[in-house]
C-alpha cells in the first residue's frame, strides 16, 4: 500500500513515537491527579512535553502550552475563548471549517466577520486581507499552509502590516513539523498544532500554544486535580482549559515527534519539498490533469482529472492500485468556491517518508485512469 493521506493524518510513525506510547500503556497513571509516585512521575513527563513544545515554536511560557484532543479543539479554544460580541475579525476564505465553523456560530452572535479573498495564483491575498484590518479589529486567523493546496501565507509580512494591538491566530494544521515556526520573532499570539500529522505524534495529540497578550476563557469545564474546592475553574494555565484527564500516551508521543524533528527536520523538510516537487510535475504533463498546487513543504498536491469526479478517481486508487488519497471538499469549502473547484479536488499528500518510487508509482496510476 502506498499511503499518500498524511495530511488528513501522518501514516508512519518514527520508532521512537512508538516506543514512547507502549511504554507509556505499560506504566500508566492519570499525570497530576494524584499524589503518589506514578501520577508524579506521569506529571514530570508531561511538563517536559510542555516546555520542549514551547522551546520548538518559540513560544511564551510553559503554562501557555495546552493540550487539548487536536487542533480543531485548539482553534475553537483560541477563537471561542478570545471574541465576544461586538469583536471585529478578519480571517480568509482559504481555512478549514475548525475556523470557519466557529467564526460563523460567532457571527450569529454578534461577532463581526470579514474574510479576505484568493489572489490569481490560488494564494490568500495578503494585501487584501491587510485591508480589511481596522483599528479595533480584535484579531487575525489565517492557516499557515492550505490544507487543499499546500500553498503558505508570508506571516511575518502580514504581522508587519497589520495593527500591533491586533491578535494574530494560525492554524499550524499542515504547517508544524513542516516549516519552521517562531512565534515570537514572527508574531504569532496563538498557534493551534495537529500532533498526529507532521509532528510524529499519535491522533489525540492536539496543543495551544498562545501568548500572555491573550486570556482565554474556557469552553469545557471539569476537573483539574487543582482548586478542587472551588466550583469556577481555575484561574491560572494549563489548569484553566485542561478539564478531564489528560492523553498521556498522546502527549508523550508527541514528545517523541518533537525529538526526532529537532534530528531531522532539515533533511525531510528538503526531501518533502523533493517529492512534492517531482509529483507535481508529473501531473503536470498530462494534458487531462490540471494542478491547483506547487511545489511545497506542506507536501499537498491536488488536481483534477476532466472527466472524472475527484472521488471516483480516489476510489479507483484505493481499489486498483492500493493507494491512499482524498477525495472531496477536505472540509474547506470556502477554498473551493474560490479555485471554482465545487466538485472537489484529488489530494495526495505525502511524509518524508515516502520515496521516489511511490511518486512514480502514483503517476502511472493517475495516467492509466485517464486513459482507461
Amino acid at each position: 500500500m502506498i499511503y499518500f493521506d498524511n495530511a488528513a493524518t501522518g501514516g508512519t510513525k518514527p520508532d521512537n513515537v512508538l516506543r514512547s506510547v507502549q511504554a507509556s500503556l505499560e506504566t500508566c497513571a492519570n499525570p497530576g491527579r494524584s499524589g503518589h509516585s506514578l501520577s508524579v512521575a506521569c506529571a514530570e513527563r508531561v511538563y517536559a512535553c510542555r516546555r520542549l513544545l514551547c522551546g520548538y515554536f518559540g513560544g511564551y511560557s510553559c503554562e501557555r502550552v495546552v493540550f487539548i484532543k487536536n487542533c480543531t479543539e485548539a482553534l475553537n479554544l483560541a477563537i471561542s475563548g478570545t471574541l465576544r460580541h461586538g469583536d471585529h475579525v478578519v480571517s480568509t476564505v482559504a481555512e478549514h471549517n475548525s475556523v470557519l465553523r466557529p467564526l460563523q456560530y460567532l457571527e450569529d452572535r454578534g461577532v463581526s466577520v470579514s474574510l479576505a479573498p484568493l489572489n490569481r495564483e490560488g494564494d490568500v491575498d495578503v494585501a487584501a486581507l491587510c485591508g480589511m484590518v481596522r483599528a479595533d479589529t480584535r484579531a487575525v486567523i489565517i492557516t499557515l499552509a492550505s490544507n487543499v493546496t499546500g500553498a503558505s501565507p508570508d506571516i511575518k509580512k502580514l504581522r508587519s502590516a497589520i495593527p500591533p494591538r491586533t491578535l494574530l491566530i494560525c492554524d499550524g494544521a499542515q504547517a508544524c513539523g513542516h516549516i519552521s515556526i517562531d512565534m515570537k520573532r514572527w508574531g504569532i499570539d496563538a498557534l493551534a498544532v495537529a500532533g498526529h500529522k507532521g509532528m510524529h505524534g499519535i491522533q489525540g495529540s492536539g496543543v495551544l500554544l498562545f501568548s500572555d497578550r491573550m486570556e482565554i476563557s474556557p469552553v469545557m469545564h471539569g476537573g483539574t486535580g487543582s482548586e478542587s474546592y472551588n466550583l469556577h475553574m481555575p484561574d491560572f494555565y494549563p489548569d484553566r482549559l485542561e478539564s478531564g484527564t489528560l492523553n498521556y500516551p498522546a502527549i508523550t508521543s508527541l514528545a517523541e515527534g518533537v525529538l526526532y524533528l529537532k534530528t531531522h527536520f532539515n533533511e525531510d523538510r528538503d526531501k518533502l519539498f523533493f517529492l512534492t516537487g517531482k509529483l507535481c510535475e508529473g501531473l503536470a504533463e498530462n494534458a487531462l490533469v490540471k494542478l491547483y498546487s506547487r511545489p511545497n513543504y506542506a507536501g499537498i498536491a491536488a488536481f483534477t482529472v476532466k472527466g472524472k469526479t475527484s472521488e471516483y478517481v480516489a476510489r479507483r486508487l484505493s481499489e486498483d492500485y492500493s493507494i491512499c488519497v482524498r477525495g472531496g471538499l477536505h472540509c474547506a469549502p470556502l477554498m473551493h468556491r474560490a479555485l471554482g473547484t465545487e466538485d472537489g479536488l484529488v489530494r495526495a499528500s505525502l511524509s518524508a517518508f515516502n520515496t521516489e518510487r511511490e511518486v512514480q508509482l502514483f503517476i502511472s496510476a493517475v495516467n492509466e485512469i485517464v486513459k482507461f
